[in-house]
């Protein structure tokens, strides 16, 4: 009887911790785990998306390849409280704005990058990311 009494004090302490971590901590990533500092590229075409969500926002944008195919590139950028520390807002980037991404590829997936500079049109550099494999500091 009292194995049962603990074994239920257990699963219900399980359960309460659970329940307290951040769905974040077990969504983030090393570098070297997802993109090959072996692999880097650079595209330029038309944003189609930002997306401001945690651990790591995301920019869409749509590349014309050599053949004329039109694909959509995903970067992954730092936190969006870090690129709001650095002087972001939502309205830096917007859809249908032309930019040049340089990045490091992801291991299996050729049109999925992290990035490491975004800039405009002009030249105007506009994201610094950080060095395949750094730790990102919120500077």
């Amino acid at each position: 009887m009292k194995l049962s009494i603990i074994r239920a004090v257990l699963a219900c302490v399980a359960l309460v911790a659970s329940n307290l971590i951040p769905a974040q901590a077990s969504a983030h990533h090393s570098f070297v785990s997802e993109f090959d500092n072996n692999q880097p590229f650079e595209v330029t075409g038309s944003v189609t998306l930002i997306e401001w969500t945690a651990p790591h926002a995301r920019l869409r944008v749509d590349v014309e390849e050599e053949n004329g195919e039109i694909v959509n590139y995903n970067f992954e950028l730092t936190s969006p409280a870090i690129l709001m520390r650095r002087g972001w807002s939502r309205k830096d980037v917007q859809p249908g704005d032309r930019v040049t991404v340089s990045g490091h590829r992801a291991r299996n997936r050729p049109t999925v990058g992290r990035a490491t500079g975004i800039s405009r049109e002009n030249g105007e550099v506009i994201y610094r990311g950080v060095a395949g494999g750094e730790a990102e500091s919120g500077n």
